[in-house]
């Protein structure tokens, strides 16, 4: 099983189970069960008609198989639609408190918890901020968080868990000068196997992920995905990181690498050769508001808890604004992205500001031979990495795979 430092960084790692075997817990769904619950997802609601046309099964089957939903509390009737020759259509929806997940996200300065529902709804959550993240801190808040927020639900509830998802930076030993912790205090992760710890500490089937990966994974599948077939998405955090989603699936790539887009080459201020994520990452906001004698603590709070620091905000801002620009038409030079998607652990008004400084930015590159993509906000928002780390064990135990389920689409509907 690979380590947080594992090759495969933007990989899914296969999910290891507690002791007491928290696979067992609700069984895994049969391949068209999984098909019938992934459409109503994508759609919002679908009838058994639609269902049908859409997948190639029998009208017979796709009841059976509906009914049986409904029985177990994964769908739930909509209003009868009327106005057609014939029976009424009922629309079934995904029923948001049939299943529960607990996504984690461990960023290089704060993490966050959240109990989400099965539409993507964060229930409850937790936050924890810290100067650099140790190991015994971490699994701490996992598992005391983890236990808190499961004794405010009902043991029914807690029977409804699928499990826990971690979004977490892979070689987080890198880059220690930066985020100004200790010489070589960060080493210590070079041992750590974080999946197997948080496994044995807890009941559920525990999942890992590359924590922009995972936002990009929820940006893909409860954002933009649905418009954007093709897109390079951005998220920018204490580093910028991201993913590319190709047919409307995640591309990791030969080593699970593809889309760790902060190590591109872009051109600063002053005309040096820099990585992107030396310029578009929050510690550099951090290390500019300490140079001002400004207190950068809120930057790790809530988003919602963010102040505007005026200048060096604004300049901030722009500095990304442009190095985003020349990332964006570098990605675009190479495949035809439909849209270039900008998200980040801040507020919804620093993003906007961000992405229309990047299209001003843009505008002044030259474009010959390069088609763009429209560059786009984020819909998730701050809590990506964390949604998206939630989505593992929902996604293992009761949804397909986002490509597949296009593709059933496709060749059911015809060209």
């Amino acid at each position: 099983m690979s380590s947080i430092g594992g090759p495969t960084q933007g990989a899914v790692q296969q999910p290891i189970l507690s002791p007491a075997g928290g696979a067992n817990q609700i069984r895994v769904r049969a391949y068209n069960e999984r098909l019938v619950l992934s459409l109503v997802r994508l759609h919002g609601s679908q009838s058994k008609a639609d269902i049908a046309r859409k997948t190639g099964l029998s009208a017979q089957t796709v009841s059976v198989i509906m009914r049986q939903l409904e029985k177990e509390g994964l769908l739930s009737r909509g209003e009868p639609v009327r106005g057609r020759v014939g029976q009424p259509s009922i629309p079934m929806r995904l029923n948001p408190d049939a299943v529960y997940s607990f996504g984690v996200k461990m960023g290089r300065r704060s993490a966050d918890l959240v109990l989400m529902d099965f539409v993507g709804r964060i229930r409850m959550q937790k936050r924890k901020t810290y100067a650099y993240p140790l190991p015994d801190e971490f699994l701490d808040f996992i598992t005391t968080g983890i236990t808190e927020l499961e004794a405010r639900l009902s043991a029914e509830e807690r029977s409804r868990i699928a499990g826990v998802g971690i979004a977490a930076p892979f070689e987080l030993w890198n880059w220690e000068e930066e985020v100004g912790s200790p010489k070589g205090a960060m080493d210590v992760w070079r041992d750590v196997d974080l999946q197997t710890e948080v496994a044995a500490r807890l009941s559920l089937p525990v999942f890992l992920q590359n924590d922009a990966t995972s936002a990009c994974g929820a940006e893909l599948v409860f954002g933009n995905g649905p418009s954007y077939p093709d897109f390079v998405y951005f998220f920018i955090g204490s580093f910028i990181g991201g993913g590319i989603v190709l047919n409307s699936a995640i591309f990791s790539g030969r080593t699970g690498t593809a889309g760790a887009i902060g190590p591109l080459p872009v051109r600063g201020k002053n005309g040096e050769t820099l990585q992107l994520l030396e310029v578009a990452s929050i510690f550099v906001l951090e290390n500019m508001l300490r140079e001002r004698d400004i207190d950068p603590q809120p930057l790790w709070y809530s988003a919602d808890d963010w102040i505007d620091f005026g200048e060096p905000l604004e300049n901030w801002i722009q500095d990304t604004a442009r190095a985003l620009a020349q990332a964006i038409v570098a990605a675009a030079s190479i495949i035809d992205f439909s849209a270039a998607v900008i998200d980040g652990g801040f507020p919804d008004w620093v993003r906007e500001r961000i992405v229309k400084a990047t299209i001003a930015e843009a505008d002044k590159l030259d474009l010959q031979g390069v088609v763009m993509p429209d560059i786009i906000e984020g819909a998730v928002g701050a809590q990506a990495r964390a949604i998206g780390g939630a989505s593992l064990p929902i996604f293992a135990r009761y949804l397909t795979d986002q490509n597949v389920l296009f593709k059933e689409v496709d060749n059911a509907e015809g060209p």
